[in-house]
């Protein structure tokens, strides 16, 4: 099933009870909605299914439609929506998860039409974050995401939120004043800003132990690796092959969101801490960059950042501009980057010339089988500034 932060996302269930009855055996049913480019460009629906996948969803079917940029009303066009509906019926389909971020008149205007609980690719995201992270931090952050998210997209349901008080139907008082359910909406924006506000102290906090505890590590001058790079392209699993950790590994998309951070020794004997971070994505919400920051800034202080590619990907060159993009956004451009390849041991030889190739300088290795780790331990050493 999917979290709760998703099924109960602005008060209302993503699914109807018929819908529930018909989840227990396989999950939910979702339809994956997407836009490709007029050359033909696809999009990124292959990577929306593992996602839902990730959060409990069965996928029942798939549309796109080939337009430069979404109906700015029903992200689809008129016909393609109507489409969308039959499958809808035809699919038994209770959800519809869309790859892009819609606006909220985008989500109502779609619900209407297609009598479907209809989510983005943003809070599908957010609901993943919400069931992986473990850490208090990690919760925190994820929550004033959400948060941030649900704010602007609070609506009235029905007549119990009705947002117009005419005549003297709101307590006799009269043409203009707000009505119940605006009074209710307000009340809610005022519960949700309060909350946010105790999380970004908490958040705040977290970052200034954070800060504490790298600075104690410059005094003492052990130099730091930040790994990162796409989920599931094996941080955690490489982690754990070069200092003995125990990280949790699964394959899954986000298995891992708390920072990690272990010590070990490069081949000439110097001591260095290695941290695994939170895993990037395509289209990566901005809100989770803003609360997960703190976070990131391991990154960004950093001295060396060793970008895990997975190499079995067919997408992995753009995975690597992805992560590029993020590091930029977060302010860790220039930081020395060294590139391990991983996945050696299932992906196809030629794959791994090309990445090679296109990337002069990279590693290869496997973090399942040990293979080319070494050779990684001493690129490390090479890489990282004189001490």
């Amino acid at each position: 099933m999917p979290g709760p932060w998703l099924v109960r996302a602005g008060g209302t269930d993503l699914l109807s009870a018929d819908d529930h009855a018909a989840a227990q055996d396989d999950g939910p049913r979702a339809v994956l909605l997407g836009l490709e480019a007029p050359d033909g460009t696809a999009g990124g629906l292959d990577e929306l299914e593992r996602l839902a996948e990730t959060d409990g969803v069965t996928v029942v079917g798939r549309l796109t439609q080939a337009r430069a940029k979404p109906d700015p009303t029903t992200y689809l066009g008129s016909g393609k929506v109507a489409e969308l509906a039959v499958l809808v019926r035809e699919r038994r389909a209770g959800m519809v998860i869309a790859d892009g971020e819609l606006s909220p008149a985008q989500v109502r205007a779609l619900e209407e039409r297609l009598a479907a609980r209809v989510v983005d690719r943003t809070a599908l995201i957010l609901d993943i974050f919400g069931q992986h992270a473990r850490s208090s931090e990690g919760r925190a952050q994820v929550e004033l995401a959400q948060l941030a998210y649900q704010l602007p997209r609070l609506r009235g349901q029905g007549n119990e939120m009705s947002r117009v008080g005419g005549g003297r139907v709101a307590g006799g008082a009269g043409i203009g004043v707000r009505g119940p359910g605006e009074q209710r909406l307000e009340t809610e924006r005022r519960h949700l800003r309060r909350r946010m506000s105790l999380l970004r102290r908490q958040v705040a906090e977290t970052g200034r132990r954070r800060e504490r505890t790298r600075s104690r590590r410059r005094r003492n001058q052990v130099p730091s690796v930040a790994i990162t790079g796409y989920t599931n392209a094996g941080k955690s699993a490489l982690l754990n092959r070069l200092t003995g950790a125990d990280v949790l590994v699964q394959d899954a998309l986000f298995a891992t969101l708390d920072p990690t951070v272990r010590r070990t020794r490069s081949p000439g004997g110097r001591e260095y801490t290695l941290t695994d971070t939170v895993g990037f994505v395509r289209h990566l919400p901005h809100q989770l960059v803003d609360a997960f920051r703190s976070t990131l800034e391991e990154v960004v202080d950093a001295d060396l950042v060793l970008h895990v590619v997975d190499a079995s990907a067919p997408d992995a060159m753009a995975q690597v501009t992805t992560v590029r993009g993020v590091l930029y956004e977060i302010g860790a451009r220039d930081h020395p980057e060294l590139l391990a390849l991983n996945k050696v041991d299932i992906a196809p030889p030629e794959w791994v010339a090309a990445l090679r190739s296109a990337y002069p300088g990279a590693v290869a290795v496997s973090a399942l089988t040990g293979e080319g780790t070494e050779e990684l331990r001493a690129a490390v050493e090479r890489v990282l500034p004189p001490g």
